[in-house]
């Protein structure tokens, strides 16, 4: 059965508008994307979804977040001003107060959110990855997990190596064809040397995604330079050495080999002109996410010089924890204006527009997650993956441009239907997959009991 999916705007992909458009689904698959008429000429019998004043695009895709940590939501606030304090508080909060089964609800929730709010596919990064690979299956998510690795201690890599291989193994059997495996030495003062060289040589022999945390703050950029700061403090009381290897991180990260595996590093806020040099002769992604490095206090990456660089940049929440909503329109629109008030131009003088930033949250987090193809979109023979964006609110009209209208004036809550695979998951308000009353039912009880774990500990 065919379904022709009709609106008054389709935008196949940023920088192409149709009018009075549709798109029609056969299956799992893209079957006609055009003007409403000729594809319905096509189809003559198909059955009809008629949008009205809305417009459908490709699915979004949120190329980084920690859907495990949806629980802390708020929780971790009164650390947001000292990183290495929101770090060990989210671990011991992850570690030693939630249980599997809490870890699989909060993980279910950031993927109800994300399809609440549009995105088809994500980019995350977990300690437990079995959590996560069972949340997207039953939302109906498109995703790459990573499973994350620690060790800072290099006496110990080849130890946890053996460990992160075992976890890989035993996790493979999870996967789907929506749904695959990745693996994330967490961040360069979380991993040894050897270590990330054990993992990058793993991730080329086994061809599994990588994805890391990297040149991300300040106190990053002063272990790697200088020895210094708070991250070589931690590492000193623990009694595990550090030798500065005296370049950034980007060029850390060469040296161990990790970009040749075309990984996807998330953050990169601390890279100069030589650093996206290397990252687009590598042909590692970006993860840019925006929100999250603004109120961690870590700065602004230079989106603008990514794209002219002709990297592969995709747009990420990180974790609701540091960024507290997963929205990628929201999130596209907090781009486009910390780059404005920058004054952070693209090499021809002009600044970052809507398209610029439409295009990182759909094809160019599918092309940073090495997906393309695959999803981000709108094409005939593409898998079906779209959402429909509703622009006839008070906050919305009038609409001269649905691609600004999207971004500057839109958010994750005027979407009408997300789509993945050709799959309706979201519509008519409700996440069609799975029991969001249950879901909310426990997150709130979890809520509960990790306030009052922190004021007993208080």
């Amino acid at each position: 059965m065919t379904t022709l999916y009709r609106a008054r705007w389709v935008l196949p992909r940023p920088s192409e508008l149709i009018e009075d458009g549709a798109v029609a689904v056969r299956g799992a698959e893209i079957v006609a994307v055009g003007a409403g008429d000729e594809v319905a000429a096509r189809f003559p019998g198909a059955r009809v979804a008629e949008f009205g004043a809305a417009v459908i695009l490709p699915g979004l895709v949120n190329c980084h977040t920690h859907l495990e940590l949806t629980a802390m939501r708020g929780f971790l606030e009164p650390e947001e001003g000292n990183f290495f304090a929101w770090l060990k508080k989210l671990t011991l909060a992850r570690t030693f107060r939630m249980s599997e089964e809490d870890l699989y609800v909060s993980a279910a929730w950031g993927a109800v959110e994300a399809a609440r709010a549009g995105i088809t596919c994500v980019g995350d990064a977990c300690s437990m990855a079995t959590h996560s690979m069972r949340a997207l299956r039953d939302v109906g998510l498109r995703g790459v997990v990573y499973q994350e690795v620690f060790g800072p201690d290099a006496r110990l890599a080849h130890e946890q190596f053996v460990r992160l291989r075992e976890q890989v193994e035993g996790l493979r059997g999870g996967e789907t064809e929506l749904v695959t495996l990745g693996i994330s030495p967490h961040a360069p003062y979380t991993v040894s040397a050897p270590l990330i060289r054990l993992v990058a040589d793993y991730a080329r022999t086994e061809n599994l995604p990588l994805m890391m945390h990297a040149a991300e703050s300040h106190d990053e950029n002063l272990l790697l330079l200088e020895g210094r700061g708070i991250f070589a403090d931690s590492l000193r009381e623990r009694g595990i050495e550090w030798s500065a290897p005296g370049v950034s991180t980007i060029q850390y990260l060469a040296r161990l080999g990790l970009l040749d595996t075309h990984a996807l590093l998330a953050h990169c806020v601390r890279a100069d002109a030589s650093d996206i040099e290397t990252l687009r002769a590598s042909g590692a992604g970006v993860a840019h996410c925006p929100k999250s490095n603004a109120k961690l206090g870590h700065g602004r990456a230079p989106f603008a010089a990514f794209l002219d660089a002709g990297l592969k940049v995709g747009l990420g929440s990180d974790s609701v924890g540091s960024n507290n909503t997963c929205d990628l329109l929201e999130e596209a629109r907090f781009a486009t204006l910390l780059s404005r008030a920058a004054c952070d131009t693209r090499a021809d003088g002009r600044t970052l527009d809507a398209s610029d930033a439409l295009r990182a949250a759909t094809e160019g987090g599918a092309l940073a997650l090495n997906i393309a193809g695959t999803t981000g979109r709108l094409t005939e023979g593409a898998p079906a993956d779209l959402v429909v964006v509703a622009l006839d609110g008070a906050h919305q009209l009038p609409t001269y441009d649905p691609a600004r209208t999207l971004v500057f004036s839109s958010n994750g809550r005027d979407v009408l239907l997300t789509m993945v695979a050709g799959r309706e998951i979201f519509r008519d308000g409700r996440v069609q997959t799975v029991d969001e009353d249950a879901l909310r039912a426990h997150l709130r009880d979890l809520a509960r009991r990790l306030s009052h774990d922190s004021t007993e500990r208080e």
